[in-house]
């Protein structure tokens, strides 16, 4: 419902976009990560389009429009998940569940951003910047848990910078192989894609924090092993 009254404005929003582009794209972006309903779908894909169609800031440089648009997302989207891990950092566990309403959070959508985050730990500020519903309230459970910030930064930019480029690439790709279709039209069709192929976006983010897991603990586990290794060698010189 929200994406259908949003995509009414997409067309007045290009005009604006033609000059303002990476700005209205940051400034959306932080509203969809924070805790504010708002799909990302109805940014990034215009944006993407808009490149194709050599309408966003950049002109007919492709490479040069793609990487502006995709870093004001990722800065958008890094703002906005800050806000939502001081907000729970400094406001607390009772006071969000109390007020939840008020910031337009569902208890329930809450509840289980903390599920999973206790589930399976820091790595879902990354792999769950895909699922819908949660991606932006992932960002909340780790302020309360207190996570690491240099950690929580690392993670939420690779998550979100994977889902923005690939909604940019999406619009891009749209933009590029319709001619009359409007923006309108080109939201959803993207929106159908991503619906179509977010098992392969999930899994393959999967494979990624698995390969991050298993060089993570080859690192650790050489580190800890080096010290015992000079040990073991000294006693051998000292005998």
């Amino acid at each position: 419902m929200v994406l259908e009254t949003l995509v009414t404005y997409v067309e007045a929003a290009v005009e604006i976009a033609r000059v303002w582009g990476p700005l209205l794209i940051f400034l959306f972006m932080t509203i969809e990560s924070s805790f504010i309903p708002f799909p990302s779908e109805v940014v990034m894909i215009p944006a993407g389009v808009m490149i194709a169609r050599h309408e966003f800031p950049g002109g007919d440089a492709v490479g040069i429009g793609l990487s502006i648009a995709i870093l004001a997302g990722l800065a958008g989207s890094m703002a906005g998940a800050y806000i939502n891990y001081y907000l729970a950092l400094w406001l607390g566990r009772p006071f969000l569940y109390r007020y939840a309403k008020y910031f337009f959070l569902k208890p329930a959508h809450l509840e289980r951003a903390e599920a999973l985050f206790r589930e399976y730990g820091e790595i879902t500020t990354f792999v769950c910047r895909l699922l819908p519903a949660i991606r932006q309230l992932i960002s909340l459970p780790a302020g309360l848990a207190r996570m690491n910030i240099f950690r929580f930064s690392l993670f939420t930019a690779l998550g979100a910078g994977f889902w923005v480029s690939v909604l940019t690439f999406i619009g891009y790709g749209l933009g590029r192989a319709s001619v009359g279709k409007s923006y309108r039209e080109l939201i959803f069709e993207g929106k159908q894609i991503i619906h179509e192929n977010l098992l392969w976006m999930i899994l393959a983010l999967t494979a990624l924090v698995v390969v991050y897991v298993w060089i993570h603990k080859k690192i650790m586990g050489g580190t800890r092993s080096t010290p015992n290794a000079g040990s073991d060698e000294s006693l051998r010189a000292g005998k």
